[in-house]
């Protein structure tokens, strides 16, 4: 594919950066932070999420801040479906020199995770604090940015008078719960989409292994969720009395537990979980680690002398993060606290379990042999309920077309000073495996501001303000690219 007159040079001028640090500074910070103060859980964290209104609340403060935006013709709606959470909908037409560039699909959420822990001194999950380059708040990077990042491309555009195409924003509020609620809204929105699809879908809830330059994200693993619950008796009783008689909850829930994943290695047991991992992304995680060494897998903050999982060698580990299963416990019932615990042997415990897997394996198969492999043969006639199984694909991206792949290049050169680099995250987005069978021929660039020391999900959540800015005005030059 070839550049057509219209689009800007590749050594054109740095305004589009000079407009991005303008825009949020004075219109997009202040209103980022405004949406901080929202306590706007995702709805598996918020059972009362209907009755207590943030969602909708935060909605309705984005969306009003949408529609001031000085893009013409643009059109911002509030979605609603049933019970479903809202989605906010932006459609900009393409300007009069863009109207032959295929249209563009971006998209974000605004749904947040708990506070997850107690943050640090003089910080707190909703109220916003900034320190120098970086804004401190739940949803600020994961994924409060993404619609101002998103509009505000566009606004740099029309401010600088580049052209670009016809593009249809979506802000989510499921995905923190597996976007349970996205598939019905882009069914029930098929019709306000063009007819053949996005040219370029925009993912802007992904990772960044370093600030320094504009990151691709090539693979992102799947999710199967699921609660994991053994009771032993209809009451707790001493240990005294039924200790040596009754077997502990706790114990059998880990012998059900090593039926999925080997205790000693972590190695996921599943055999729907196996997948070969492609030469080239081996290739593509070799060429990082020669070029950036550690830290290619900094910002993880283990205590020292923990020995990493996934093998010796940063390649693997790197490939292990992105390319092989694992499982992680989210959450625990029936356990007391430490300072509570008299000695009784507990009626039950109940786990949340998280289990990431491989980019190409299919969620509803390891869900089934999950379930299976849970429920078969209770150890010792214990009940056993696995309940609220969540599964969710991952994703893996086609080949960067050459136009796509000279138009970010030249963005991480121009705005953030180095080549641009991509590597498989070890997260899910369901919305663009969905997108990805829809949009067959589509063009995926999958990005992110979810950094060293972002701490997404974890206490003390910041968004690096520089990154945001320089990835606002790159996804503006590659949209102003767009055949």
């Amino acid at each position: 594919m070839t550049t057509t007159p219209e689009h800007t040079p590749a050594d054109a001028p740095l305004d589009l950066l000079a407009a991005s640090e303008e825009y949020w500074e004075s219109e997009a910070l202040p209103v980022l932070s405004d949406y901080v103060r929202i306590p706007c859980l995702s709805p598996e964290f918020d059972a009362s999420w209907r009755e207590r209104g943030e969602i909708a609340r935060a909605a309705e403060l984005l969306a009003d801040w949408a529609r001031a935006r000085r893009i013409e013709g643009l059109e911002v709606d509030v979605v609603t479906k049933g019970d479903l959470t809202p989605v906010i909908l932006c459609e900009a037409p393409a300007t009069p020199g863009g109207s032959h560039m295929a249209p563009s699909l971006l998209y974000g959420h605004l749904d947040k995770q708990p506070p997850l822990g107690a943050w640090r001194s003089g910080l707190g999950a909703f109220e916003p604090v900034r320190e120098g380059d970086r804004l401190f708040g739940r949803g600020t990077a994961d994924d409060g940015y993404s619609i101002f990042a998103a509009l505000g491309a566009l606004e740099a555009l029309e401010a600088t008078g580049r052209d670009h195409g016809r593009c249809v924003v979506i802000i989510e509020a499921s995905e923190e719960s597996g976007s349970p609620h996205l598939g019905p809204y882009l069914e029930a929105l098929a019709g306000r989409f063009d007819p053949a699809g996005p040219g370029l879908v925009v993912c802007l809830d992904s990772g960044a292994t370093t600030y320094d330059r504009l990151w691709f994200t090539t693979s992102l693993r799947g999710l199967v969720a699921a609660t994991i619950s053994v009771r032993v008796l209809t009451e707790g009783i001493h240990s005294g009395s039924g200790g040596g008689v009754v077997p502990d909850s706790f114990r059998l829930l880990r012998a059900l537990l090593s039926r999925i994943e080997d205790e000693r290695t972590g190695e996921i047991l599943l055999s729907s979980c196996a997948a070969d991992i492609p030469p080239s992304r081996r290739q593509e995680a070799e060429a990082l680690v020669s070029e950036l060494g550690e830290a290619a897998l900094e910002g993880i903050p283990t205590v020292p002398g923990l020995a990493r999982a996934g093998g010796k060698g940063l390649v693997d580990q790197l490939l292990a993060r992105a390319w092989t299963a694992s499982l992680a416990f989210v959450g625990i019932d029936g356990v007391p606290p430490v300072a509570d615990a008299g000695n009784v042997l507990r009626p039950s415990t109940t786990a949340k379990i998280a289990m990431r897997i491989p980019p190409r394996a299919d969620s509803a198969e390891v869900a089934a042999e999950l379930v299976g492999a849970l429920t078969a043969d209770p150890p010792e006639g214990a009940e056993v309920e696995v309940d609220d199984v969540v599964p969710a694909n991952g994703f893996g991206a086609p080949d960067l077309a050459p136009w796509l792949a000279r138009a970010s290049g030249e963005a991480s050169l121009s705005y953030f000073g180095a080549p641009s680099r991509s590597l498989g995250e070890g997260g899910t987005i369901p919305f663009l495996s969905e997108l990805a069978s829809s949009y067959p021929e589509a063009q995926f660039l999958v990005t992110g501001v979810l950094g060293p020391e972002s701490n997404a999900h974890g206490p003390n959540e910041m968004l690096h303000v520089p990154t945001a800015k320089r990835l606002t005005a790159s996804v503006a030059h590659v949209l102003s690219q767009l055949p």
